[in-house]
């Protein structure tokens, strides 16, 4: 029987960005073989999705530079967007960490496996969010496109570990524990990106890997807790 994920929302510790996710076993040795099959008709939905929400962000970049802050419908929008982008990815070729088919939704859904916060900014520096996206950016960039491929986050290190696990999967019937882990830190580090480059964060993402399905064990007197964030959970 596959282990649940704990109740309650990810924490935030690091950074105020949450990315969750927890392998599910046993998995079908061939189901990973035509879930991009199983997965058109939410590909199609996404890219809808994603063209409403690049719309979204423009429309939120000129209201961060005129009042500092980021509307909520809007975020709250992109938020879903991300979430259900990354159940997709965690169904399918970003981590391959379960078989439960992922719902079409925009909201949170606590009972599935993968599982993405960002914490709401409460105000937005109305000066760096000219520079952020791009200039500030690139070193980040660069990271996420050899970790992922780009923001499609289909390719790169990530595709590659996750095709190697799901070869072994096959031959098998086991997901390399390691691999997870590895792959779900290269996710955490992509989506931190995805969230500084889409506004919704000023904090710069950290250069870090953090490894394993929830966000890290750090020591409350290190943790910066976001306005209007959980306290993060020890």
């Amino acid at each position: 029987m596959a282990a649940q994920p704990p109740a309650g929302p990810p924490r935030f510790t690091v950074y105020p960005v949450a990315v969750e996710g927890h392998l599910e076993e046993p998995l079908s040795r061939w189901l990973w073989l035509v879930k991009w099959l199983l997965l058109i008709p939410h590909f199609v939905v996404l890219v809808v999705l994603g063209i409403a929400g690049f719309l979204m962000t423009i429309v939120a970049w000129f209201c961060i530079l005129a009042t500092g802050r980021y509307p909520r419908a809007i975020f709250d929008f992109n938020l879903g967007v991300l979430r259900w982008w990354w159940r997709v990815g965690f169904y399918s070729y970003s981590a391959l960490g379960t078989d439960r088919y992922p719902p079409f939704s925009l909201g949170a859904e606590p009972d599935y496996p993968a599982r993405l916060d960002i914490a709401y900014p409460e105000r937005l520096s109305r000066g760096l969010v000219l520079v952020k996206s791009w200039l500030l950016a690139i070193p980040q960039l660069i990271v996420v496109g050899i970790l992922g491929g780009g923001f499609g986050h289909y390719g790169g290190l990530i595709t590659l570990l996750v095709l190697i696990a799901g070869v072994l999967l096959l031959a098998t019937h086991r997901y390399n524990r390691d691999v997870f882990d590895l792959v779900m830190g290269f996710n955490r580090w992509t989506f931190r990106v995805i969230a500084y480059v889409g506004l919704m964060r000023d904090e710069y993402p950290p250069f870090r890997l953090d490894p394993g399905e929830t966000e890290p064990e750090i020591g409350p007197s290190t943790v910066t807790v976001p306005p209007g964030a959980p306290a993060p959970v020890s």
